[in-house]
């Protein structure tokens, strides 16, 4: 269990703890969308006036030992094209990581992680954001987890062949039986498999269908926020008896209802501006840009009540007591998101969370497991797991 206090530390003593974990720790973020900005507006990680949430600066000011990119494809993509377009972000982000080789590295494994960690180079690894970029074919699993790809989230914002979305209505009623063979598969292979984003009814049939422990890659509490992409404390227990662990996502519409409430009443005004500037684009012959959406979205929601890092803390804190310390990680979804909370903007500002829950009486232990040894556990379990299934055969 966790040795967080139920005082806050005085300043001085907050601060060391802080500065020791943040020279010890290996800090991963379990998902970021930058891949869609390296293939669709030819940025640079390494530029260094980056107007997106993630850049190499960035990510050496705020200590980050090793980033999971997501390679997501919108639900709406062309069926038969998903999977090219997956293709294409993956090639993205190894240009990025062949390019900047001399500050990254790609990673396989928690042993990759931490060599490159030690060799003082950010570890990349890829996510794939929706069972649907399969197609339906369970050897893109196989395919995918050559190029790279640690996990798989089951399902996006629409219900796929492999089960039901949180964001759609019950068709499914949990996992398909393509969706129970996809865990399987995944579990052979040495996937992590990715509950973000899953309808309840999914999240409970995946736990019981998995054999190796489960990940939300970016998922933050349903009892401080009534969002259905949140997880209830009843999943938060089950997914702690599995051994995985959830990832704490920043988007401000999971961290605060009032946020969430407010956004409601402008949501279909974003969604109608958004649908005509993307029509005006193809007009052009071109294709709308994620900060141009990005841009539209900022202009509309400018007035509402923004979350800070406090709302972070506070989603982590709540985790914790119901899941303990072994299970919690950070999914920050940077650069898939509009807004992110006060104080905690981009990746260089992550040592002001850090800051702040040893404020709140988390040990140097504890934040070293928050900040990333919790996600290499699960990386070295699901490995363990393939292990035995493949000498099993």
């Amino acid at each position: 269990m966790s040795s967080l206090q139920t005082n806050a530390q005085p300043s001085s003593d907050a601060g060391q703890v802080a500065v020791q974990a943040l020279s010890h720790a290996i800090i991963i973020d379990t998902h970021a969308d930058t891949p869609q900005a390296f293939l669709d507006a030819n940025y640079d990680l390494a530029s260094p006036d980056s107007p997106y949430m993630i850049s190499i600066p960035k990510m050496h000011t705020g200590h980050m030992g090793a980033e999971f990119f997501s390679i997501w494809v919108d639900v709406t993509w062309p069926h038969e094209d998903l999977i090219h377009r997956a293709l294409d972000l993956i090639d993205a982000t190894d240009q990025q990581v062949s390019k900047h080789s001399d500050v990254l590295g790609f990673a396989s494994t928690a042993n990759d992680i931490e060599r490159l960690h030690s060799e003082g180079k950010i570890a990349i690894l890829l996510g794939v954001e929706g069972g649907h970029e399969i197609e339906g074919d369970l050897r893109m699993l196989d395919v995918y987890y050559r190029l790279g790809v640690r996990y798989m989230t089951l399902t996006h914002t629409k219900n796929n062949e492999l089960g039901d979305s949180s964001g759609d209505k019950p068709g499914w009623n949990g996992l398909s039986p393509l969706g129970r063979q996809a865990v399987a598969r995944m579990n052979r292979l040495g996937m992590m498999v990715d509950i973000s984003h899953v309808s309840d009814r999914t999240f409970y049939d995946a736990v019981a269908t998995s054999k190796a422990p489960l990940i939300a890659s970016h998922s933050s509490c349903r009892a401080l926020c009534n969002a259905p992409r949140n997880m209830t404390d009843d999943m938060i227990r089950a997914l702690a008896r599995n051994g995985g662990v959830m990832d704490i996502n920043y988007y401000p519409g999971f961290l605060s209802d009032a946020y969430r409430e407010a956004n409601a009443k402008v949501e279909k005004q974003v969604e109608a501006e958004t649908d005509a500037a993307r029509a005006n684009a193809e007009k052009q012959g071109k294709r709308l840009s994620y900060l141009e959406e990005v841009a539209i979205e900022r202009r509309i929601t400018k007035d509402l009540p923004i979350p800070s890092l406090s709302d972070v803390a506070d989603h982590i804190d709540h985790a914790v007591k119901v899941g303990g310390i072994d299970h919690v990680g950070l999914g920050s979804d940077f650069d898939g998101i509009d807004w992110a909370p006060r104080g905690l903007e981009d990746a260089s500002k992550l040592p002001a969370l850090v800051n702040e829950l040893a404020r709140r009486g988390y040990s140097e232990q504890d934040l070293e497991k928050i900040l990333g040894g919790n996600v290499l556990r699960v990386m070295r379990q699901v490995g363990q797991v393939a292990r035995e299934t493949q000498a099993a055969r």
